[in-house]
């Protein structure tokens, strides 16, 4: 006996999985049940608990741990993964290749691209002043640019921007953009030393290289 949830206009790629307790295309409210399609690509996991609304386009191999919770109308590439129990809201785009590790919160307005990477426990913010009047119109989630990394507990405030293969480390407030191949740590995060000088990467197979 099926024990998951496929709402209307909902199309499963091939070889797709679904385990139980999973309800996939629920609608938004204000929307009819299938008014909006969900597309999910070919090879996709989706383990039990998770919950995925509708007008979602989400690419091949994407894999959700589970409780993972993903709202409305976003744009997800091929061979995402997001963890357990980890909130995506609504309008957020990422890109090929995107982890997003457990309990992470991205909101509305975000933007992963190629290859980034979030830890578990982080946390991005999109309003800078809460309540305030006019906040909803003024939500702008952080940007990670291609291969950026952030790491966990880390807290993201509204609209920063943090460049290709940069590094934040655990736990740090990133208050401004950090620049590409840099490291940014602490509350306030501060640049602290450049990727490409740690021994643990090699700056051959970053993203820009050395330049």
């Amino acid at each position: 006996m099926e024990r998951f949830v496929i709402h209307p206009n909902v199309m499963l790629g091939e070889g797709a999985v679904v385990d139980d307790f999973v309800i996939l295309g629920v609608p938004p409210r204000g929307r009819a049940p299938g008014e909006l399609a969900t597309r999910i690509g070919p090879g996709a996991v989706i383990r039990s608990h998770a919950v995925i609304y509708a007008g979602n386009f989400i690419g091949a191999r994407f894999q959700a741990g589970h409780g993972v919770m993903i709202r409305e109308s976003n744009e997800i590439g091929d061979d995402v993964s997001v963890g357990t129990h980890t909130v995506i809201e609504h309008h957020v785009r990422v890109g090929n290749r995107v982890r997003v590790h457990s309990n992470a919160f991205i909101p509305e307005h975000s933007v992963l691209e190629d290859g980034s990477w979030v830890g578990p426990g982080a946390v991005f913010t999109n309003a800078l002043y809460p309540l305030s009047p006019g906040a909803k119109a003024g939500l702008k989630g952080p940007r990670l640019l291609e291969g950026a990394r952030v790491g966990a507990g880390a807290t993201l405030l509204p609209g920063v921007t943090v460049g290709r293969n940069a590094l934040v480390g655990a736990g740090a407030v990133v208050v401004r953009d950090v620049p590409d191949h840099k490291v940014a740590a602490g509350n306030p995060a501060r640049v602290i030393n450049d990727v490409r000088e740690l021994a643990a990467y090699d700056a051959r197979a970053l993203v820009g290289g050395q330049e």
